[in-house]
């Protein structure tokens, strides 16, 4: 039954358009529609947390209702200031879920490539408890922030549309790209550890910043994070690490949907409330989470935070977040885009993939509609890496998770009760599969190594792929700029040895900006320079020397052109 489904999808426009197994078209992708769909929904279950986290993070800055902050309790017993809130948490639930399904049906369309987009974790913080503050403790109110989101989204996709994004993307040194998809799996790792988010493997020490952790609830000190005793006797800790090893098991044998196969058991396990390992335990807080779990169905119309933005631009911190969420979505991005290609295995020779331009442009302009919706940024998310696992090769996967999400609208209360300890195992184990490129990185020349290493060792240690990504750019620049001049300055009489030192900027540009500019400028270029030349004149066939190749329109290409009729 599937194979005849699949026959007939691939030989359908769908099949063609997403370049499927079997469709005919030229560079068809090794990947089949079932498989697509799986890969999705392996994707969306992993990554279901959003839905509920970013709800939960940005509904604390207050969003758009009013508290006295001279009070010394920032309004948190105010039953009024509360109400409000929650009816701020219950739209950013709408919200999330909205945004997350048409910034991912962007990508997948647009792209064809199987990657997730939703509101970033880590900038949903930094929205929320810096910029904003805790209940509007912060200088910027919650309204003038949304607008920053909103005109930082439409300053990214405009340096994407002109290829500013890929051509910094370009000059970054081949082993710091590497280093990024490896330490982005440290990072998932990490998170996928911890409690919140994971198998509570780790968890805070005062002394040493982590710890092993494993503690069960009662001996958990969530105002300190500390496990204060019987360390390793959680037995969601225990459930999660069973999860783990199914999964791994599973691949080990390569039986398909294994990520989604973990997941949905320990989490059926975990629904049971008489149980050790239940997720809805008979506290207050598992009370609520199991009346939200039994409603099964509900849709939460929004209410205060649908384009609640003020362009009050006049202040000088408005401008300084703006420029702080640029370019930490600029750098978090190019670490995440490029560590899922090669995760993927869509990177070329020259470190790029296909579809490029179009995917920093996705991102960029989903950030602009999620601040319509009243969140902060939109990402793209690590977790993709488990569709990826999957086999998920094309934007089928988005348009699955994209579903998902749109059912998440009127399912929420199912997809939020996933706990941490079933998706927390999928994190551990694509971060063990990014780890691998670690062994591609230049380890022989000190240059391009310690750079690399500061990479991959800062984003899980700050939580933060920009972060890890400044460190081994600007280690690299001092680095090799100081060995240069050095160098120099002695006339050559103080030397080392480059002969192990990777080429930089590994791209030609070529006579329309080939190369440098986007595929859509190009044309443009060679107008100009022709005096107006037609279409059918760009696309005469071109020479191409030794040192070039062509790739496909849909990438930025490293040709050297030198068109027919010139």
């Amino acid at each position: 039954m599937f194979e005849k489904l699949n026959n007939t999808i691939a030989n359908s426009f769908i099949g063609r358009y997403f370049k499927l197994e079997n469709s005919g078209v030229p560079n068809a992708r090794n990947t089949r529609f079932t498989t697509e769909i799986r890969a999705g929904i392996a994707t969306f279950i992993t990554m279901a947390y959003v839905i509920s986290v970013n709800a939960m993070i940005i509904a604390d800055s207050g969003g758009p209702c009013v508290c006295d902050t001279g009070t010394t309790d920032l309004c948190a017993n105010d039953p009024d200031y509360l109400t409000c809130q929650t009816i701020v948490q219950r739209d950013l639930v709408t919200a999330t879920a909205a945004v997350s399904c048409i910034a991912t049906a962007i990508m997948g369309i647009f792209t064809n490539l199987p990657l997730a987009l939703a509101p970033g974790m880590g900038m949903n913080a930094y929205f929320a408890y810096t910029v904003v503050g805790f209940h509007g403790s912060g200088k910027i109110a919650y309204e003038t922030a949304i607008a920053a989101v909103f005109i930082e989204g439409l300053l990214f996709t405009f340096f994407s549309a002109f290829g500013i994004c890929q051509l910094f993307a370009k000059l970054i040194p081949m082993s710091i790209k590497i280093a990024t998809g490896a330490g982005v799996g440290f990072l998932l790792t990490f998170i996928g550890l911890q409690r919140s988010t994971g198998i509570a493997l780790i968890s805070h020490d005062p002394s040493t910043l982590v710890t092993l952790g494993g503690c069960p609830d009662q001996y958990y000190n969530k105002t300190t994070g500390i496990c204060t005793s019987h360390h390793m006797e959680s037995p969601t800790t225990w459930l999660g690490i069973l999860g783990f090893l199914i999964i791994v098991i599973l691949l080990l044998f390569r039986v398909k949907g294994s990520i989604f196969i973990g997941i949905v058991f320990i989490s059926i396990i975990s629904w049971f409330r008489n149980s050790e390992v239940t997720y809805f335990p008979y506290t207050d807080e598992g009370n609520a989470r199991f009346n939200f779990f039994k409603s099964v169905v509900g849709f939460h119309t929004m209410e205060k935070t649908l384009g609640a933005m003020h362009f009050n631009l006049g202040s000088s911190d408005v401008w300084l977040a703006i420029i702080t969420f640029l370019y930490i979505d600029m750098l978090d991005t190019t670490g995440v885009l490029y560590s899922m290609a090669r995760l993927g295995d869509f990177l070329d020779e020259t470190g790029d993939f296909e579809g490029s331009n179009a995917a920093f442009i996705c991102n960029a302009s989903s950030i602009s509609i999620s601040a319509i919706f009243g969140t902060s940024s939109v990402a793209t998310y690590f977790e993709s890496g488990s569709g990826i696992t999957e086999g998920g090769r094309t934007g089928i996967t988005s348009l699955t998770v994209s579903f998902f999400f749109f059912f998440s609208l009127f399912f929420a209360p199912i997809f939020v009760s996933i706990p941490p300890w079933a998706s927390g195992p999928v994190l551990i184990v694509i971060g063990s599969m990014m780890a691998k490129s670690i062994k591609d990185i230049n380890w022989k020349y000190i240059g391009d190594a310690v750079p690399s290493f500061l990479t991959l060792i800062i984003m899980p240690l700050t939580y933060n792929v920009a972060y890890g990504l400044i460190a081994g750019i600007v280690s690299y620049m001092i680095i090799n700029t100081t060995a240069w001049l050095i160098e120099t300055v002695s006339f050559g009489r103080i030397t080392y040895d480059k002969s192990d030192k990777e080429p930089l900027g590994n791209f030609k540009v070529g006579s329309g900006g080939e190369g440098l500019l986007p595929i859509w400028l190009v044309p443009v270029v060679y107008r100009i320079r022709g005096g107006g030349g037609s279409t059918a004149e760009i696309n005469q066939p071109i020479e191409i020397n030794e040192t070039t190749e062509i790739n496909n329109v849909n990438r930025d290409v490293a040709v050297d052109v030198d068109r027919r009729n010139e």
